[in-house]
């Protein structure tokens, strides 16, 4: 009787351990859409990740980040089965950056569009196919200023206007 306790606290554990919603992360599929760089060429040497949440205005990175493909297949991803955290109709957007190991922290970067989605139900039996990102638009990263920049060439502007007035 105790082994089939054990067994049974056993298979209640694992099953929870097992994923919640899934997403099938790449834009590779259901139809290929390209992201591209600050110059517009396919984006190589660029890192992609997932954000999700419940609503629109709770969105968080789950998953890694993934690198995306260089070569023939630059601009493009694939970051296999992503565990979202939750069942359920959901919100999605991919962030994709260069040069840095985050996007909070990269200088060149973009988004995508907010997407609505349900992801496939990994604890139903079978379990649910994880979803493509349909709806997910074609997008380009752009330079953002560093702040040094910036504040470099307002000082060099306001010497140019105290030296003119000499």
């Amino acid at each position: 009787m105790k082994k089939l306790v054990l067994l049974l606290a056993c298979t209640v554990i694992a099953t929870s351990a097992f994923a919640q919603g899934t997403i099938n992360f790449t834009n590779m599929k259901p139809s290929k859409q390209i992201i591209t760089d600050a110059d517009g060429a396919k984006l190589e040497g660029g890192f992609a990740q997932l954000y999700a949440g419940k609503s629109a205005d709770s969105l968080a990175a789950v998953g890694s980040p993934v690198a995306f493909y260089t070569g023939t297949k630059a601009g493009y991803f694939k970051g296999g089965v992503v565990d979202v955290g939750f069942n359920g109709a959901g919100f999605f957007q991919v962030k994709a950056w260069q040069g840095a190991d985050n996007y909070e922290s990269a200088l060149i970067s973009g988004m995508s569009n907010v997407i609505g989605l349900t992801p496939g139900d990994a604890t139903t039996l079978p379990p649910g196919t994880p979803v493509d990102l349909a709806g997910l638009e074609a997008f380009s990263l752009t330079v953002i200023p560093e702040p040094g920049t910036i504040a470099l060439a307002v000082l060099g502007l306001a010497a140019f206007f105290v030296r003119r007035r000499k």
